[in-house]
């Protein structure tokens, strides 16, 4: 499974994002989530324990600051500074600090890339998470089932998280946010079922975000017999929403 030993890395090419500069906030080596997606490139988390502690927003800087000049010296092309890693960024305690040392740094060297954060939304509790997201150019944040059900089935997420209170943050935003979804079948999941679409259309509707974001399994998951569905199927699934106007980004 993937993991990230650095707290700045690659870019690497994504398949969403482009020359993606990746930053990771939590343990090196290890995983750090309140979910534990059966689809999760970093694998499971009782797999990832013992990788370390979380990097404080110093460390943030301090990587940023040797790795940002070196990219500009070669001439790296970075279309976004990306906020993922070995699993949820928003647990980090310095989350909001290192968003402000992120913006800093990005204007000093790398003024092109967009600041994106991947989330899974569940910290939007937090006064000074929701304000840091509202900061950054692209927060790209999760809503992989309409139910908590459904949740349970493909995020298994810690005790306490239900859908609504999500969707019902995800209002503070206005709009202005991209909603990721991911798209399998397997393990339980079916993202063709006819109460589990019509129920995602539904939140779409309610939040009408920006962007959405539908995507399928690309690398080796942890659920094992999970399948990714075609860019046609995924295409035709969500063409209620493309066909009111929507904005949806379909990923294969």
């Amino acid at each position: 499974m993937l993991r990230f030993e650095d707290i700045v890395f690659g870019p690497v090419h994504s398949r969403r994002l482009g020359a993606s500069l990746g930053v990771n906030l939590l343990p090196p080596g290890g995983k750090l989530c309140n979910f534990d997606c059966i689809y999760c490139e970093c694998g499971w988390n009782k797999d990832g324990l013992g990788g370390g502690r979380m990097p404080g927003a110093a460390d943030v800087r301090a990587a940023m600051q040797r790795k940002f000049p070196e990219l500009v010296r070669e001439g790296v092309k970075v279309d976004s500074i990306t906020f993922s890693g070995n699993g949820e960024p928003t647990l980090n305690p310095d989350f909001a600090k290192i968003v402000d040392t992120t913006v800093e740094m990005r204007d000093r060297y790398l003024p092109d890339a967009a600041i994106t954060v991947l989330s899974n939304a569940t910290m939007l509790h937090r006064p000074d998470v929701l304000a840091a997201l509202k900061k950054v150019d692209n927060p790209v944040l999760k809503i992989d089932a309409p139910t908590d059900a459904g949740a349970e089935t493909v995020n298994r997420p810690c005790p306490g998280y239900h859908v609504d209170e999500t969707v019902r943050a995800l209002e503070a935003f206005e709009g202005d946010f991209i909603l990721q979804t991911m798209f399998l079948r397997g393990g339980g999941c079916d993202p063709a079922d006819s109460l589990w679409l019509d129920g995602w259309m539904s939140i779409v509707e309610r939040l009408h975000p920006r962007e959405v974001m539908v995507y399928t399994i690309d690398r080796e998951t942890p659920e094992k017999g999970l399948q990714k569905l075609s860019v046609e199927e995924m295409s035709e699934l969500v063409r209620p929403l493309a066909d009111k106007g929507f904005n949806i980004q379909i990923r294969g």
